[in-house]
């Protein structure tokens, strides 16, 4: 319960590029970013005027973002780009949030979460994993929006009042549903493959903070696991957690163990790499 105050005591900055992001994440990426701490300063930027933001109108009001309006000067040029910049320095040096939230894929904001971090503050960046290793690697976290739940209703509305059902897609859609063929929700694919180098990521780090048995808390692993690694996630490889992945290796076993006698349904997780001996031969 400790932790969630901590974290709901985090106060937050979060600036979006318009330009560079779908409005069909806003739900999970909000969601995600409440994780975190309390989103206090919550901005989007962009040139309003142009038709491709319109998606993101519909959202400001729900979300409580502020609408940034940035012309372009010139054509080809990103100037949403020295905005963000801009007022991320201008709230810095207010001293008002303890932490920042970058979301874009764009590696010109690079430098910024470099001078963020410089200046003592928590950096979380979001974006697509097509986001360039550099901006990745200048934050505290990376979180891949892919992995993020899609607003799934507003993206199949798109073209709901514009394109009415026809009688023939109807009658379709009716015998799918009474025949249980009807479309369910996509699971998400993995974004990674769980392969040798990363098994050997995971164990590795495992042993640097292993205790005089072998055995390491698995909150201390997850915390070393992302300060090595921005962008590790569970879920970049399908995993909801990081217990159920590192179930899925055979290099690796799990032990459950109870908290202190005063807090019976309190559990701590260790790990520990298995002894070579008895190692089930992998392959690859």
């Amino acid at each position: 319960m400790e932790k969630k105050q901590n974290q709901q005591d985090v106060r937050m900055a979060v600036l979006i590029d318009a330009d560079n992001i779908s409005h069909h994440f806003i739900k999970g990426m909000m969601e995600e970013i409440a994780r975190y701490g309390n989103p206090t300063i919550k901005r989007i930027y962009g040139d309003w005027t142009k038709p491709n933001l319109s998606g993101w109108k519909n959202h400001l009001l729900d979300y409580a973002i502020s609408p940034v309006q940035q012309f372009s000067y010139t054509t080809g040029k990103n100037a949403t780009d020295s905005a963000m910049i801009i007022d991320a320095m201008d709230i810095l040096f207010s001293e008002t949030v303890d932490a920042f939230c970058l979301v874009s894929s764009d590696s010109d904001f690079t430098k910024l979460a470099t001078r963020l971090r410089e200046s003592g503050k928590t950096v979380y960046g979001i974006g697509e994993e097509k986001t360039p290793n550099p901006f990745i690697a200048a934050c505290d976290r990376f979180i891949y929006l892919e992995i993020l739940d899609e607003d799934e209703d507003e993206s199949d509305s798109d073209h709901a009042d514009t394109e009415p059902a026809s009688d023939k897609e109807k009658v379709k859609k009716d015998t799918a549903t009474k025949t249980g063929f009807a479309k369910t929700p996509k699971k998400k694919r993995a974004l990674q493959n769980l392969n040798r180098k990363t098994i050997s990521f995971i164990t590795q780090t495992i042993k640097d903070v292993e205790d005089e048995n072998g055995w390491a808390y698995l909150g201390e692993v997850g915390n070393l696991l992302v300060k090595k690694q921005p962008s590790f996630d569970p879920r970049n490889f399908g995993f909801n957690k990081l217990t159920n992945m590192l179930e899925s290796i055979d290099q690796v076993e799990l032990d459950i163990r109870d908290a202190n006698i005063g807090a019976p349904n309190s559990k701590h997780v260790y790990v520990r790499v298995k002894p070579t001996n008895k190692l089930r031969t992998t392959h690859f």
